[in-house]
């Protein structure tokens, strides 16, 4: 009876759901490519983000070739992005880049895909709990990252360049700035040979991030930990000539300041 029952709600399920579909067909039944795509468009415009898909993905189905379905493909995947579906915006945008490799729109899909992975990371849960940027698994990051670099080296002077090249300085000083929250994290557990290495990726991969003297530091007092003098006082060395200003130089130098400014700087984030 149970079965029954479940297999009953399931065909008026399927059935609802052909329904929906049929009265979105019959609804633009004898509209015309450019109709159908004056009405995804207005849909989207007023963010009905579901109801412009619908649209633009009919038009597709109707009217297969032409510059409607061409320019819809890169509609759609817009529309997925704030209709906040970064996986189906990405496919839809891969989808564009792999068909119409030669559109002159094509740039703006490649700077779409930059866009969605550059803010995919913000979760809901972020949006109420504020979270740093470098805070954030770098795997999205990085795919933002070479989606920016692929557009800035396949089109130069497309209008999403500069843009493109702004954000990917963000990127890079955020895919800095993490590695040091996770040496920073090693630190705090006394696992001082991982933290020194992050500490090197930093400098080998990052250069000329506002994170590269957090990575001397860090660097230093993992070096002094692990009874490794050459290479702290090496680090230390590089810190003092590049950044003379930096407070930490004088307590790195001085064993004394350096366990004044410990008990003083309970704030520090690497003490």
């Amino acid at each position: 009876m149970r079965l029954s029952s479940f297999l009953l709600a399931v065909i008026i399920l399927s059935t609802s759901g052909c329904s929906w579909f049929k009265d979105a067909i019959d609804e633009t039944s004898g509209w015309s490519a450019n109709q159908l795509y004056s009405e995804a468009k207005e849909k989207l415009n007023e963010k009905n983000y579901e109801k412009a898909i619908e649209y633009f993905e009919i038009l597709q189905a109707r009217y297969p070739f032409g510059r409607y379905a061409q320019q819809a493909e890169l509609e759609i995947a817009y529309a997925y992005y704030k209709y906040e579906e970064p996986d189906l915006a990405i496919a839809a945008a891969d989808r564009f880049i792999k068909v119409y490799p030669r559109h002159p729109n094509v740039d703006y899909a490649w700077y779409l895909k930059g866009l969605i992975n550059y803010n995919r990371g913000k979760s809901i849960v972020g949006r109420f709990l504020p979270q740093e940027p470098a805070e954030r698994d770098t795997f999205t990051m990085r795919a933002a990252y070479d989606d920016f670099s692929q557009l800035i080296k396949l089109y130069p002077n497309s209008i999403y360049a500069i843009d493109s090249a702004q954000r990917i300085i963000h990127l890079r000083n955020n895919m800095a700035e993490y590695e040091i929250h996770v040496a920073d994290y090693y630190m705090r557990r006394k696992a001082y040979i991982a933290a020194a290495n992050r500490g090197v990726y930093v400098i080998e991969n990052y250069q000329r991030t506002p994170a590269v003297p957090d990575a001397l530091v860090i660097m230093t007092r993992a070096y002094r930990k692990l009874g490794v003098d050459d290479l702290a006082d090496d680090a230390l060395r590089v810190l003092r000539l590049n950044y003379p200003d930096r407070p930490e130089v004088a307590w790195l130098e001085d064993p004394r300041g350096y366990e004044k400014a410990r008990k003083e700087a309970q704030s520090w984030k690497f003490w």
